[in-house]
């Protein structure tokens, strides 16, 4: 993963997500389920007064967000 570049790509417990950081606000985050069944779905996640989250609490995020969406709808209800 280039931490550098503005969108990225990262799995997480073989889900697939692009990542990308917001520009001009440093530590938000816009993350698509790329293998989710819903095209475009994802989650914004993002921590006050830091200049970015790592690695570990992006993929924590991830599974957050995994762990709240419905088997049967693929949203979060």
């Amino acid at each position: 993963m280039d931490r550098g570049a503005r969108r990225w790509e990262m799995r997480v417990d073989g889900e697939g997500f692009e990542v990308g950081e917001r520009a001009g606000e440093p530590g938000t985050y816009d993350f698509t389920w790329l293998t989710g069944p819903n095209p475009g779905y994802g989650f914004t996640t993002g921590v006050h007064g830091a200049d970015s989250l790592s690695t570990r609490e992006l993929e924590e995020a991830a599974r957050d967000f995994l762990a709240q969406v419905d088997p049967e709808t693929g949203y979060i209800e």
